[in-house]
């Protein structure tokens, strides 16, 4: 077969087999067109030349610009750039010579920078420090942003490869010499697989070298003779010694004996000179006659010119012909026009001594007790008779002024007195001041509860009962009436929180009021509550436990006080047959209501209520705890299993963590935090009960036992028991008030024996 034409070639088509095909779009699945025209402010507009073409690739000669720094593919993290930069910036330490024109003393000028290249967006900052005396703008020579590259690269942006050691970069128009970068830089560069080149040093300004020269050539050709005044300003610093003294100026015309006090202070050697100007003398009154300073013997010297008394003298030396004469200054070696003065110091004071006070003769008299004991400890100096006829007499005040009584106006019964009251002492009305020492001792758990029934002739109030709550840490009370189902009452807030004044006081007065205070709340007291008259039944635990300990304020709680009181009212063997008449069974113990009776029959009401109370809490029998606490750990329960909380494993883990010595005891107090903050759905007054039933003498508690019982997975106790113990106890208790019967019964036998000192058989 002959050889095929060239031309032929061209004109035929190859077929479409497989490797025979150049189709660049073969498996290409985007062909999608980028878009050019868009709406900008409104208007139609074609975007930049960054546009891809099809399916999203450059176009022919197109080049894709970075948009921010990055690691190289396989090193970096896939976090974005905003992330993995976020506060790591490249500090590099550079510099940029500067022309000078119009001066002979330098050509040119070195000025330092500081350039921070910020990764997480590629934004640089030139700064320049700030040097004393430069004459120059210093600080924030660019602000932070993203800098172009200088042309014909202008439509791209400076990266992290754009910087190195010993390399030029240009930030509009200006030139940086880069010289050294700090340790991170390098690591972070290196790491990035750029080639640093070695450091270089930065050129000494030459206007800042002539100017350390000539600094240093004024230096002193010899040591300073420095005087060293701190320790003595340290040792004696608010110490004065002080004189009484006398200056006679009556040989002068109208001259007088004249009294003055010196004071001389021992941190400088200084010394002030005042008059005391007699009551009505007809002078006038100056506040001191010698200010103060150091006080020279021979005076007064004459007028110096100024710098004529100096530490050290300066020499002025003119050297070269006079078209190129200098000018230096030298300290004179051998001090020829130094003046030397002679000042007073406190070896030189003392009583009866004269004292030259420029050109007045000055005697002094006498001193006050610390300049003795000065005296006494320095120089052993034990004579200080005063001169009695020259010592001055005490200085006369002025009589005081007469007080003027201010007058307050009457209440005007807007706002509350204390309001109004503000508003007369100064013009600015300012809040009246709390009581925030009081507010941080009694606040939280500091409430006094009382139960309390209405003292009326109207039949449908006589039983109703109220619970009065008193705030310690703001004095203020609140009444409230518990819902009664079938009274006839809506019950609720009966008295909103708030301080309440004595009844029967006038309103409109200038006197301040008197408010209720927490002792005048006991039981049996009567209290009137803005007309509504209160008999307190009983208080909560709390209440009484806070009365036995603030037996000042209330003594009626005082066991020691009430036993002698009530001896007196009985004998042993009348009391003793009363007793056992009313306690047939001989169980030593009777209910509350019938001790109560007998106790205020045999005395005939000699006893309060208060005191009676005291004997039934002193007396009373424990109760039933195993029962009570059952049904307090069923109400717990309930509570807990209402809320779903399980989070008891938790707990005990904390426990055992906190019991460093392993004694499965934890105090009380921590175990009540730790319920707290694990939010446990039991309400404050049913935690601390239950916690006092787990609570051994230590006021520790057996954390095991207590989560345990709590625990109403494992542990669960059935709640019919606690209904129906409940509902038999709400006849006598008012679950989450005071109760108005406080005890079961009471403990007889044990009061006689105590308060008799025999065994009553």
């Amino acid at each position: 077969m002959g050889r095929l034409n060239p031309r032929m070639l061209r004109a035929m088509a190859l077929p479409l087999l497989p490797g025979y095909s150049f189709n660049r779009n073969a498996g290409k699945e985007k062909f999608h067109k980028s878009q050019h025209l868009v709406f900008c402010n409104g208007f139609r507009t074609v975007t930049t030349e960054d546009k891809p073409g099809i399916g999203g690739e450059p176009l022919f000669g197109q080049k894709t610009k970075p948009k921010y720094s990055a690691f190289p593919k396989g090193i970096g993290t896939p976090q974005p750039s905003w992330v993995a930069f976020d506060k790591q910036v490249l500090s590099f330490d550079a510099y940029s010579e500067d022309e000078v024109p119009l001066t002979n003393q330098e050509k040119y000028i070195i000025r330092r920078y500081k350039i921070l290249f910020y990764l997480e967006d590629d934004t640089v900052e030139v700064s320049e420090p700030k040097m004393t005396n430069s004459g120059l703008p210093q600080g924030t020579s660019i602000r932070r942003h993203r800098i172009s590259l200088p042309p014909p690269h202008e439509d791209q942006f400076y990266t992290v490869y754009d910087f190195n050691i010993n390399k030029d970069v240009v930030f509009y128009g200006r030139t940086f010499k880069i010289y050294d970068c700090d340790t991170f830089t390098k690591n972070f560069l290196t790491k990035l697989g750029v080639k640093l080149n070695p450091p270089g040093q930065c050129p000494e300004d030459p206007y800042e070298k002539m100017r350390r020269e000539r600094i240093d050539r004024r230096e002193p050709l010899r040591p300073h003779q420095p005087v060293d005044t701190l320790k003595q300003f340290l040792q004696y610093n608010g110490k004065v010694l002080r004189f009484f003294c006398l200056w006679d100026d009556s040989t002068s015309q109208f001259g007088e004996r004249r009294e003055l006090i010196l004071h001389y202070f021992l941190c400088d050697d200084t010394i002030e000179v005042k008059e005391v100007v007699p009551y009505n003398s007809g002078r006038d009154t100056v506040s001191l006659l010698l200010r103060r300073s150091k006080l020279p013997k021979y005076g007064p010297p004459g007028v110096h010119q100024p710098g004529q008394i100096t530490n050290r003298v300066a020499l002025n030396i003119y050297s070269g012909p006079e078209e190129k004469r200098t000018n230096d200054i030298v300290l004179d070696r051998c001090q020829l026009g130094k003046v030397d003065q002679e000042f007073y110091k406190d070896s030189d004071l003392f009583i009866g001594a004269t004292i030259n006070v420029w050109g007045r003769k000055v005697l002094l008299c006498d001193c006050d007790e610390f300049t003795k004991t000065y005296y006494k400890t320095k120089y052993g100096i034990e004579n200080f008779t005063p001169i009695a006829q020259k010592a001055p007499p005490p200085p006369r005040k002025a009589p005081p002024p007469p007080k003027i009584e201010r007058k307050i106006p009457p209440y005007n019964g807007f706002g509350s007195e204390e309001d109004s009251l503000r508003t007369c002492i100064g013009l600015v009305p300012t809040p009246p001041k709390r009581g925030f020492k009081k507010f941080m001792e009694r606040d939280r758990c500091n409430t006094l509860r009382f139960f309390a029934k209405l003292i009326t002739n109207k039949c449908v109030d006589q039983d109703r009962r109220f619970i009065i709550s008193y705030f310690l840490d703001d004095d203020t009370l609140s009444v409230f009436e518990p819902i009664q189902r079938n009274s006839g009452f809506i019950g609720g807030m009966f008295l909103k929180r708030s301080r309440v004044k004595k009844y029967g006081q006038e309103v409109f007065k200038s006197e301040p009021s008197e408010y209720i205070e927490a002792e005048e709340l006991y039981i049996g007291a009567k209290v009137n509550l803005n007309g509504h008259l209160f008999h307190v039944l009983n208080a909560d635990d709390y209440t009484l436990r806070y009365m036995e300990e603030n037996l000042d304020k209330y003594p009626m709680s005082n066991i020691e006080l009430v036993l002698p009181k009530l001896k007196e009212q009985l004998t042993s063997t009348d009391i003793k047959q009363i007793f056992r008449k009313a306690d047939p069974n001989f169980t030593k113990t009777l209910d509350c209501h019938t001790f109560r009776d007998i106790v205020m029959t045999l005395t005939a009401g000699r006893l309060t209520d208060h005191e009676v109370l005291t004997l039934v809490h002193h007396y009373g029998v424990p109760k039933d705890t195993i029962s009570d606490t059952n049904i307090l750990i069923a109400q717990a329960h309930k509570e807990l299993k209402k809320n779903s909380f399980d989070n008891f494993e938790r707990l005990l883990a904390i426990c055992i963590y906190e019991d460093r010595e392993k004694k499965k005891v934890l105090p009380t107090k921590d175990i009540r935090r730790l319920c707290k903050s694990f939010r446990l759905p039991v309400t404050d007054d049913l935690l601390r009960r239950i916690l006092s039933r787990f609570e051994d003498s230590k006021k520790q508690i057996n954390y095991e036992l207590f989560f345990n019982a709590l625990n109403w997975k494992v542990n669960l106790i059935s709640p019919s028991e606690g209904m129906s113990f409940t509902k038999k106890r709400c006849e006598d208790e008012w679950l989450g008030t005071p109760s108005p019967i406080p005890e079961k019964r009471v403990d007889y036998f044990r009061l006689l024996k105590e308060m008799f000192g025999k065994d009553e058989e």
